[in-house]
């Protein structure tokens, strides 16, 4: 633990995001008496790491969130940050509250798809309520097909194969080798001989051409599922999205030019 360090009362830093960094960057601030808020759109930190089995088995959501007010108690502030002012030193949120920083911290991390992130405005209790609603579409379809064969979505697919195993799932991915590239080709074979064994059907290098038209995370009769490369129609009655994250820059964008 860090000791309290004295500071000046123009001093309060303003932390934007409030995952894994922003958590540590609070932590930090907390543990040397700095006054800080940290700010997010939800209400309670997300450990998405375990987002993927929370879909698949009820009550394991609630593992997977801690409320911010219990570790930082009036330091947290919920709000989404549209915009940020250097020149007044301003925050900006959605609801045209104005937090004033004497330094600014941007945590925002990345943004992607439920349910390997929520990137909404939201609370714990809505937050547990998405992941249990999904568990029901999940049960509910015979033939699930999840798109993106990174990390998450071999997460995904055996996920769901590992608890329902008399489902059908697909996996679809746009490369030919399974996982993330960081990867050692033996740990990415290996991934791919667990599905396979799983029963898990593999659809690789191609992508899916009408994801645009389609419905996600909610169960449908005969969703027809077209392929870029092959006029096979796949059809499903579940899509699950795990197409990667990109920077969430959104709130920054436009701050800091070049």
């Amino acid at each position: 633990m860090g000791s309290k360090l004295s500071v000046d009362e123009s001093v309060r830093v303003v932390i934007v995001g409030g995952g894994f960094a922003g958590i540590a960057a609070a932590s930090q601030l907390k543990s040397h008496g700095i006054p800080f808020v940290l700010v997010d759109m939800k209400d309670c930190f997300h450990h998405n790491v375990g987002a993927l089995r929370a879909s698949v088995e009820s009550g394991f959501a609630s593992k997977t969130f801690i409320s911010y007010k219990d570790s930082y108690q009036d330091s947290f502030k919920q709000g989404k940050v549209v915009g940020i002012n250097l020149e007044t030193q301003n925050v900006l949120l959605e609801s045209n509250e104005e937090l004033h920083f004497s330094h600014l911290i941007i945590a925002t991390g990345s943004h992607g798809p439920f349910p390997g992130k929520i990137n909404i405005t939201t609370t714990k209790d809505a937050a547990i309520q998405m992941y249990e609603d999904l568990i029901k579409e999940v049960q509910k379809a015979k033939h699930v097909v999840v798109v993106g064969g990174g990390a998450a979505g071999v997460e995904m697919a055996a996920e769901v194969k590992t608890d329902y195993p008399e489902k059908e799932v697909t996996l679809i991915h746009s490369k030919v080798a399974l996982a993330d590239a960081e990867l050692e080709p033996c740990v990415r074979r290996a991934v791919k001989e667990i599905l396979l064994n799983k029963g898990v059907r593999l659809v690789l290098g191609q992508k899916v051409a009408n994801l645009d038209e389609l419905t996600p995370n909610m169960t449908q009769d005969n969703i027809e599922i077209r392929l870029d490369k092959d006029p096979e129609v796949i059809t499903a009655n579940l899509l699950l999205c795990c197409t990667g994250i990109k920077v969430n820059s959104s709130c920054y964008l436009n701050v800091f030019g070049d």
